[in-house]
């Protein structure tokens, strides 16, 4: 049988570490056809640990997710690009086996991540389509011809949503499944693929297509059971918007409910006007944590990127989540198209009808392409269409400065510790660890809350 080693290439622990959910699917779609072994960046402690376990291993194959192109911060922006190289050359030195990349990130800049590291193989889109480049490598097929496959020879890519089974292996006995629980308690689960939204900057919709898959809710409490067996003390569900269907988001509540899940769980919201009791009936099925992206309090600056919701809406979603009893976030992106002093002061002043919350402030709002964001940076001058954007690079309104944005924030936040600016790093890298190392689970941005 042969071996396929799967690699993770993800080393980011601010504001905690992430589990890589992608790769569990990867590998439900490969075995039993294929022996696979997962290595987590986030657990291997060096480049050199990485070669010895790649020598150790002696793959098949080798494929490298890459999770994260950038730390996203428009102030202190860093690209991820020459960390990968170094980990390509070391699975280089200790293995001749062929090269595959993929992952979320990968599939933004695919033809730029294929040339820059020097691969053999590239998978835009779903990782499942692993399963199919393999077969199709090990029966002497085309592999070019495969819908998101990437060779030397590819001019453009063309891809499409799989549309295979999705299958979850979840190795609770993993040395890096463990690192997790025993570092924040903190595991994901996946609830459906697919974003219905067209917010103006966001590139779910191009990795994971634009119409909704929904899992099966009795799946998705079963996993969240295994999860719960394993030791996990938290459950972060990676939608993109857990609440994009109403209807099936309750109905994955009422599976926690059915499965007995007991341990707190959270994930990211559209604030959205919700149904009646909404939130109510998801925290009877132990929701503790909504994570609101907001991006504005100003309807005008909401219309601009595109969002599916109005200011109204937020203090409808937020109010229902309070009176639910949940921890409460919002996150906001400054600096669009059309932000001005007076739409800022307007999400500032929005913000502080916002009550018993903690606010995440980004200012300037990463380019990437395949958005409704790159095309009118394209048309403003801002960017060039041949532009190479695998380093960061940040939409900036001609209305106001990132810095002046930020002079703002800090002002009106006015010392409030519950108020940060980006993921709020330098209070979270004060602040988590020490946490963590006490025992607390889950995201902890709680105890930030005023």
């Amino acid at each position: 049988m042969k071996k396929v080693l799967l690699i993770s290439a993800n080393r980011m622990r601010k504001p905690y570490p992430v589990y890589p959910l992608g790769l569990d699917y990867v590998a439900g779609a490969l075995q039993p056809r294929y022996q696979t072994n997962i290595l987590d960046m986030n657990y291997c402690p060096s480049l050199d640990a990485l070669g010895e376990q790649v020598r150790e291993y002696a793959p098949d194959y080798v494929g490298l997710s890459i999770r994260n192109i950038d730390n996203t911060d428009s102030m202190h922006s860093q690209g991820f690009l020459s960390d990968y190289i170094d980990m390509v050359g070391q699975i280089r030195q200790h293995s001749k086996a062929p090269l595959i990349l993929g992952g979320s990130g990968y599939t933004v800049f695919p033809l730029e991540f294929f040339r820059a590291l020097g691969a053999d193989f590239g998978i835009a889109g779903e990782g499942e389509r692993l399963s199919v480049l393999l077969d199709a490598l090990e029966q002497g097929g085309d592999a070019s011809s495969i819908p998101g496959v990437i060779t030397p020879d590819t001019p453009s890519v063309c891809y499409l949503p799989w549309k295979g089974e999705l299958r979850r292996v979840f190795d609770p006995d993993a040395e890096y499944a463990k690192f997790y629980v025993s570092y924040g308690g903190m595991l994901n689960l996946q609830t459906k693929r697919g974003c219905p939204f067209r917010c103006s900057y966001c590139t779910y919709p191009h990795i994971e297509g634009g119409k909704m898959r929904l899992l099966d809710p009795r799946e998705v409490g079963e996993q969240a059971l295994r999860l719960q067996e394993a030791g996990a003390k938290y459950i972060f569900v990676t939608d993109s918007a857990f609440n994009a269907s109403y209807e099936h988001s309750l109905q994955v509540a009422r599976a926690f409910i059915d499965r007995r899940i007991t341990i707190p769980w959270g994930g990211f919201f559209a604030p959205t006007a919700p149904p009646d009791d909404y939130f109510r009936r998801l925290a009877d099925a132990g929701l503790t944590h909504v994570e609101f992206g907001t991006e504005s309090m100003c309807d005008e600056m909401l219309s601009n990127l595109r969002k599916p919701f109005a200011a109204d809406d937020v203090f409808a979603a937020h109010r229902q989540a309070l009176e639910a009893g949940l921890h409460i976030a919002h996150y906001f992106l400054l600096g669009g198209p059309g932000e001005n002093p007076n739409t800022l002061q307007a999400t500032l002043e929005g913000a502080d009808r916002l009550s018993r919350a903690v606010f995440f402030f980004f200012c300037g709002i990463r380019i990437y392409p395949h958005t409704a964001l790159y095309d009118t940076a394209v048309r403003e001058g801002q960017i060039q269409a041949s532009q190479n954007l695998i380093e960061p690079v940040f939409y900036r309104s001609p209305f106001i400065s990132d810095v002046e944005i930020v002079r703002r924030v800090e002002a009106h936040a006015a010392g409030r510790i519950n108020w940060l600016i980006g993921a709020g790093e330098g209070k979270a890298t004060r602040i988590l660890p020490r946490l963590y190392e006490r025992g607390h689970t889950g995201p902890l941005w709680e105890y930030l809350i005023a």
